[in-house]
């Protein structure tokens, strides 16, 4: 029976604990798996392969990203490179020119080896997509929405230009999690996302996921996740489920904050630029109001002339926390060119729209009257 999602993150793995009948279910911390025979493997027979509670937090988010399957993985850029593995030596990879920087440092590091070659492209501007795929590629990977720039893509209509071409579509969808956009919905061969983030949402643990719409490739990557020895550990999986049981009410509050401040932000002199998808003068509003189920928590501002310089401003915070990572219940602030886009290049960098001076805010659930004198206390003279 269809659940509704809410349901789904809050009975994920309950009552199935057979010896206690523990209502959460309990952490298995081993390393082995005893066998009754030597050659009849059981469900779980050694750590690195498969754990109880990686399997149960794979099976509810797969479930709330309507996919056949998932693997967790230790990180969220262990499960990027995981989309890797099998790709063919040499293969054209397109990427959201304005991806998180990780990912942009992962690719490039792939592409100097020879292993792919890393093609950045505008993904929100369809026809660059497009243009693209007129030469033979293997993957899209499309982030949306963007981080830092909040820039929103089509994914409708990437991933039918994608499955022309012969190229599968992931999508990064770790801004947004499950509770607010389902990529394998639209089209998309693979939803990627860090559970670090919004998904588990209180920043105690690190780990990613690859959900798949097709139940003939998970097999692959399970196979490939065992391998590289990349697969998430007991605790984290723990901490993500019960991150995950209250997924719905935190990102619905969240976007809630978010929307409020970023209209605050709006109207006030001292901003030059606000991206917030979920106004009316962002252009991705109309498509991001379609494919997606609330606008998320992340702002990026610029300030405007003859305001304090971007440094100074992010130091005078005190409600916000100076760190680089989002989605988490407490409120962040950073400056991607200095921090979570320091490994890219500063051309590329100029590329994207990410200059030195660009603020990126990840709301959290402190109340937004607070956060909003936080911001006009550090932004005053």
């Amino acid at each position: 029976m269809a659940r509704d999602p809410r349901t789904a993150a809050v009975r994920a793995g309950l009552n199935t604990d057979a010896t206690w009948n523990a209502v959460i279910p309990p952490i298995s911390l081993s390393t082995a798996y005893r066998r009754e025979d030597p050659a009849v493997q059981p469900a779980f027979d050694y750590a690195r392969t498969g754990n109880p509670g990686r399997s149960t937090l794979a099976a509810a988010i797969a479930e709330l990203e309507h996919a056949a399957g998932a693997v967790v993985t230790c990180s969220g850029m262990a499960a990027i490179d995981l989309l890797l593995h099998d790709l063919p030596f040499g293969a054209r990879v397109i990427c959201s020119h304005d991806a998180y920087g990780g990912t942009r440092r992962l690719l490039d590091a792939r592409g100097r080896g020879g292993r792919l070659v890393p093609v950045y492209v505008e993904t929100s501007d369809t026809d660059a997509v497009a243009a693209a795929l007129k030469q033979p590629t293997a993957l899209v990977l499309v982030e949306t929405p963007s981080n830092p720039r909040l820039r929103i893509s089509d994914l409708r209509a990437i991933a039918d230009l994608a499955h022309a071409a012969g190229a599968e579509l992931a999508v990064d969808n770790t801004v947004l999690s499950p509770a607010l956009q389902r990529p394998l919905d639209h089209g998309a061969d693979y939803s990627v996302q860090s559970v670090t983030k919004l998904l588990n949402g209180h920043s105690d643990m690190v780990g990613g996921v690859v959900c798949v719409a097709d139940a003939d490739k998970l097999a692959n990557l399970v196979w490939w996740t065992n391998c590289a020895g990349i697969g998430g550990g007991a605790f984290d999986s723990y901490l993500a489920l019960r991150g995950l049981r209250t997924l719905a009410l935190r990102a619905k509050a969240q976007c809630e904050n978010a929307s409020e401040i970023a209209a605050w932000l709006e109207a006030d002199p001292r901003i030059a630029a606000v991206d917030f998808p979920g106004l009316a003068s962002h252009p991705g509003h109309e498509l991001a109001a379609r494919q997606q189920d609330g606008f998320g928590q992340l702002i990026s501002i610029q300030l405007a002339d003859g305001i304090a310089d971007a440094r100074d401003i992010v130091q005078r915070l005190q409600v916000f926390t100076l760190a680089q990572s989002l989605g988490g219940v407490e409120s962040l602030v950073n400056i991607p060119a200095l921090m979570t886009h320091a490994a890219m290049t500063p051309q590329a960098r100029t590329e994207a729209g990410i200059s030195d001076s660009l603020i990126r805010l990840s709301i959290g659930l402190e109340a937004p009257a607070d956060l909003i004198s936080d911001l006009n206390a550090a932004l005053a003279p």
